[in-house]
């Protein structure tokens, strides 16, 4: 759908279906990618999420999905383009609010955020030599479907979440995802040069 709509708008794009946490699967989409442009410019990886468990509740189960969509994905999705990336290029990674600030139920997400942040702060030193960027979107509370599902499928308690969230935030309200987007397009840009 996401290609489709780009083709109708006048655009170019190629959709490939990856799971981050299979290392073949992105082996897969590098050595794609390596046969029909050559290299990367800008890499966003974007992949994760996670749902609320009380702390007393959490599984190994839920840890384990939830550190490899957030952390292990993110560093393989980052360690296996490498040799793709052009010099000079962009790596945007997303974390969240919630990886410096408590979040009751949330602690595990919380945390694999953090993880992502503290990846950026090292990379950047990893990769200075050949001028790669690398920064970390930390979006607050943004009106997606994932957000949202958060609440369950009630209609009130998901509209309950959103108020709840909107009221924590100065603006009074939650972000909407094209203006996470418009942060992503300026640090992808050669404008961010030197951020």
């Amino acid at each position: 759908a996401a290609v489709k709509s780009i083709h109708e708008a006048g655009g170019q794009a190629t959709g490939v279906r990856v799971d981050s946490t299979k290392l073949n699967e992105l082996d897969a989409l590098y050595a794609q990618i390596k046969e029909e442009q050559g290299r990367l410019d800008v890499l966003f990886a974007n992949a994760g999420g996670g749902s609320m468990l009380p702390f007393g509740d959490i599984t190994e189960e839920h840890f384990d999905d939830t550190f490899s969509r957030n952390v292990k994905g993110v560093l393989f999705t980052v360690q296996k383009a490498l040799p793709l990336l052009a010099r000079g290029a962009s790596v945007i990674l997303t974390g969240s609010t919630a990886g410096s600030a408590g979040t009751a139920a949330f602690s595990v997400y919380s945390a694999s955020k953090a993880a992502v942040r503290s990846f950026a702060r090292n990379w950047i030193l990893d990769l200075k030599d050949r001028q790669i960027r690398v920064n970390t979107i930390s979006p607050g509370a943004t009106r997606t479907p994932g957000l949202l599902d958060l609440a369950g499928d009630d209609a009130a308690q998901r509209q309950g979440l959103a108020d709840y969230l909107a009221a924590q935030i100065p603006m009074g309200r939650l972000g909407e995802p094209n203006e996470i987007a418009s942060a992503a397009l300026f640090l992808a840009s050669d404008d961010a040069s030197f951020v």
